[in-house]
């Protein structure tokens, strides 16, 4: 479920060392499953932890998770990285915005998967985002575009060069294309 590098366990028993005995850490997701999941680290003393919490054996500590967070930490991984400009923990947990789908999933999901955890989280950088409207009969994804991409003067080429080869490329044969049916007006709100 959850990958923890061996500087990340290293770092977690240090900071576990001054915490009462039998303090372990709890690793979590915030509103799971939807657009505004966040994950997250903290410390579990030993009277936090639920009945339903799934324990994780580490060296030196184990990581607890609670029941509801579970299926989105599939694939989550911890690192601890050290470089030029200090020390920083961190967390990626791909499925924590939607659950990760099974390769036998209709298509529409297994395309909304995507649009979550991979093509989102890179648009959000400028703001926006986009959604699965349909799939057609003849397998091409219609996608709106919102936020920062609505009116962005780089929409095409973030659709055709960037979106549509993707989708083309993890759905051959099931996928044709991929449409815009956003009504672009440029704006404030624009990345441009």
């Amino acid at each position: 479920m959850i990958t923890i590098s061996d500087t990340a366990q290293a770092h977690f028993v240090k900071l576990l060392a001054d915490q009462p005995e039998g303090t372990h850490i709890r690793v979590f997701v915030i509103s799971p499953g939807t657009a505004q999941a966040e994950c997250g680290v903290s410390y579990c003393p030993p009277d936090a932890v639920e009945a339903d919490d799934v324990e994780l054996p580490f060296n030196g500590f184990s990581a607890m998770v609670d029941e509801k967070s579970a299926p989105f930490l599939d694939d989550a991984s911890i690192d601890f990285v050290t470089d030029q400009l200090g020390s920083q923990l961190t967390l990626k947990a791909p499925n924590a915005k939607m659950r990760k789908v099974a390769s036998d999933a209709p298509l529409v999901e297994r395309i909304e998967y995507i649009i979550q955890s991979e093509i989102n989280p890179q648009l959000a950088s400028h703001g926006g985002n986009i959604m699965l409207v349909e799939i057609t009969d003849d397998g091409v994804a219609v996608l709106q575009f919102g936020g920062g991409c609505n009116g962005c003067s780089q929409v095409d080429i973030t659709l055709k060069d960037g979106i549509e080869k993707q989708l083309l490329d993890m759905f051959p044969g099931e996928l044709t294309g991929v449409r815009d049916v956003t009504d672009h007006q440029h704006g404030e709100h624009s990345y441009a």
